[in-house]
């Protein structure tokens, strides 16, 4: 990779003492990742240090809002997970702050970078890279052949067929659309979202949503991290993916500390320990979550995505997750596409 580029038993994993520690005070944690990897985090975190976790779980555009509604009175002491892009722009905004781990130097320089790069307030936790989930049996039952590349989306053939996440909601979407301007240039992308407004049944309020559309049989493909994809088809689904030829992008799922968080101590506490290796192996071992940690020592979860593998887009995460350029894209597809009938 380019270096730019969930409940589980309390025991199921060893990251300290066997006994719950004593009490040590509580932590307000908004979380953007699956739930079971969400509640897996709270549960392990308490265990091993004492401190109390009331987590809320949010998608990664919900999450920002929240926190520049609160901004004031901050209800959050820690965001941890979602897509980087908005972790880059609540720093850019002064919605978090700067914090330096000791447990930063085991990291990929991808996730190091995104520290770098927020000025110390945005940290990397995993990777993964958008592309394509397929329902196999629902395109074969249809007569239609998956897709390859981001242009065959667009074929009338997928009419009706394809689900994808809301970008004034789900920071998935909102990759996408960056992905789909670096690729092509600003105009030509808006052209192609315009065009395949056409053949998409529904835009879902979480990235999540429409591969689990897919795992269900409620639609053919969605656009989706591929992480996810696997993990429908390791829980018995007939799902598959792929990378689109032309290239792609990738998130670097982040965490970030809240500026007036209430209980800092804790926030920096739970900072460390989500940078370790036992801690990011959480999201495997509690809901089957296939990203790729950003601990060097966390070992890829088998049947994960080999980012290495895929070809990736050199995505500006400095610009496309600046909180302007973030919400001048938005709007634009809220206009341009958004808004359109079908």
């Amino acid at each position: 990779m380019r270096a730019g580029l969930g409940m589980v038993l309390c025991g199921a994993v060893a990251l300290g003492p066997a006994a719950p520690a004593a009490a040590q005070g509580a932590l307000n944690l908004t979380c953007s990742v699956q739930v079971e990897w969400c509640q897996a985090a709270a549960t392990n975190f308490t265990r091993d240090t004492g401190i109390r976790v009331n987590m809320t779980q949010r998608g990664s555009g919900e999450a920002l809002a929240a926190i520049r509604a609160e901004a004031q009175n901050p209800r959050t002491d820690v965001w941890f997970g979602g897509t980087g892009d908005p972790h880059l722009a609540a720093a850019e905004e002064n919605l978090t702050q700067a914090y330096e781990s000791p447990n930063s130097a085991a990291l990929q320089p991808w996730a190091q970078a995104q520290w770098q790069q927020s000025g110390g307030r945005a940290i990397g936790i995993y990777a993964g890279a958008i592309g394509f989930g397929i329902n196999t049996e629902l395109l074969a039952r249809k007569g239609i052949t998956p897709p390859a590349c981001w242009a065959d989306l667009t074929e009338a053939r997928f009419a009706g067929e394809i689900q994808v996440a809301n970008p004034a909601s789900s920071g998935t979407a909102y990759v996408v659309i960056a992905t789909l301007v670096q690729l092509m240039g600003e105009d030509e992308a808006f052209g192609y979202l315009r065009r395949l407004h056409a053949n998409v049944n529904s835009y879902a309020r979480s990235g999540t949503g429409p591969i689990k559309a897919v795992a269900r049989g409620e639609t053919g493909l969605s656009i989706s991290f591929v992480h996810d994809a696997v993990t429908e088809r390791n829980a018995g689904f007939p799902v598959a993916w792929a990378t689109p030829c032309e290239g792609t992008g990738y998130e670097i799922g982040s965490m970030s500390i809240i500026r007036g968080a209430r209980n800092l101590a804790q926030a920096r506490r739970f900072y460390d320990w989500a940078l370790t290796a036992p801690a990011q192996r959480l999201g495997f071992e509690a809901g089957g979550q296939l990203q790729t940690p950003s601990n060097r020592d966390a070992p890829l979860p088998p049947g994960a995505p080999d980012l290495t593998k895929i070809r990736l887009i050199d995505y500006d995460f400095a610009r496309y997750g600046r909180s302007a350029e973030r919400r001048r894209l938005i709007e634009r597809w809220e206009r341009e596409v958004g808004a359109r009938p079908r």
